[in-house]
């Protein structure tokens, strides 16, 4: 009965020397809380639920007084707490609290452990994200009308621990090792992508005279950058999917570009009558006038991962003219918000309706704006091409090395592969 019940909540048996642990039994949950009575001037850095993923913990730069503070602002958080986001814990909001942030507050929508150690604690933070954790979530989720988990359910949450302290801390030590590179090659990245931002600022930003880029190539040096009208540098894209032939379903994602519904949300959400979708050829752009995080004024993207696809008619859809601009350099301009100022210009006056931005097909068309000479525009795309090219196989070794470690973390904390078969971990008990 003992087996059958273990497998059922944790999907393995342990290996000889290690204990199946309730988290109660090994941390304290929500030891410290700040009272409603606090002093309401008080500045507090409060970490919200949003804030938390992965293992990342974004931190508030600057502290708001206590009364201006959400009602949820109530958890103490001290030096190696594990948080856990016990609302939509699939979406993995774990993270494990440095010196940094001893003393911040954190949402009633953490569970905030304390281990008794930082060994338990890195223990405890690296075993969330494996598939045992991600089970016993699931069960509890089940037929409940709210996705989330109280703190009753958290303490009864089971773990695999290795009887040993030594064990425990070779498998930390070993895990620790992979987190820091991972970490390493995070910073990398961004430290790509903020040059490739000021590349981009550079070469398709107005200088002075606001008729060029503030970066010129000494051959291009002294060359006006020409107007042009994107009515005519584009033409509109209104084919539409009548047939219905066409049924990969696009949506447009800031941070990921025109991508499949069902990659990105795992289904589609579109209307089931396709005919009234825009169809969209692989090189099309299209217009998202939604505001989101970083495009204020929406994000325009081009159609680069799949040939063909279909797109709501809400979006505004073109295509652009070869002979006027370069595909990849109007790519890039988009992307550094080359059209931002006369969008603003012609987004009407109270137009936002739960973000999104009034701007009609119309007065997009007649947008103007400067572009250098054909050649020039290729000289500036294949530089930055290049720049985006170094961060997707950076971006694509980091998905490499985390695979990687998922797959180490579910043979070391499951006990599958222990970690010196040559040490006696038995006789320490």
């Amino acid at each position: 009965m003992k087996e059958e019940f273990i497998k059922n909540k944790i999907g393995f048996l342990p290996p000889a020397g290690w204990n199946l642990t309730k988290i109660g039994g090994l941390a304290d949950i929500n030891i410290e809380s700040i009272s409603t009575k606090n002093d309401p001037e008080e500045k507090i850095y409060y970490i919200d639920l949003g804030s938390v993923n992965e293992g990342i913990i974004d931190l508030p730069q600057t502290p708001i007084k206590f009364r201006n503070a959400p009602s949820r602002a109530r958890r103490v958080v001290h030096e190696n707490d594990v948080l856990l986001s016990t609302v939509r814990p699939y979406l993995k909001g774990f993270a494990k609290a440095d010196k940094n942030i001893a003393g911040y507050i954190c949402s009633t929508g953490f569970a905030v452990l304390t281990p008794e150690d930082e060994v338990d604690s890195e223990y405890i933070f690296q075993s969330l994200f494996t598939e045992t954790f991600q089970r016993q979530f699931e069960q509890l989720l089940v037929g409940s009308s709210y996705p989330a988990i109280n703190n009753s359910d958290v303490k009864k949450l089971f773990i695999a621990l290795p009887k040993s302290k030594e064990e425990r801390k070779d498998i930390v030590t070993i895990l620790s090792k992979w987190d820091k590179a991972i970490s390493t090659l995070e910073d990398l990245i961004q430290a790509k992508k903020r040059y490739k931002k000021g590349l981009m600022q550079q070469l398709l930003s107005p200088n002075g005279s606001g008729r060029a880029g503030q970066k010129r190539f000494p051959e291009f040096e002294g060359e006006p950058w020409v107007e042009v009208v994107l009515g005519e540098a584009f033409q509109r894209v209104t084919e539409k999917n009548e047939a219905e032939k066409i049924t990969n379903v696009l949506t447009i994602s800031a941070q990921d570009g025109l991508v499949s519904q069902t990659d990105y949300y795992n289904k589609s959400v579109a209307s089931k009558d396709l005919s009234r979708y825009i169809v969209l050829k692989k090189g099309d752009f299209a217009y998202n006038k939604s505001y989101s995080e970083g495009y204020p004024l929406g994000a325009i993207k081009r159609l680069e991962e799949y040939e063909s696809g279909v797109l709501s008619p809400l979006y505004i859809c073109f295509r652009p003219d070869s002979s006027t601009v370069d595909s990849d350099f109007m790519t890039h301009f988009f992307e550094n918000g080359g059209l931002d100022h006369e969008i603003y210009k012609i987004a009407r006056e109270g137009a936002r309706n739960h973000g999104l931005l009034n701007v009609s097909i119309k007065d997009f068309l007649k947008i103007t704006f400067k572009v250098p000479k054909m050649e020039e525009q290729k000289r500036i795309a294949s530089v930055l091409n290049q720049a985006k090219k170094e961060i997707g196989l950076l971006e694509s070794e980091l998905t490499a090395i985390k695979k990687q470690k998922k797959g180490l973390m579910q043979q070391l904390l499951t006990g599958k592969v222990r970690v010196n078969k040559e040490v006696d971990y038995q006789h320490a008990l």
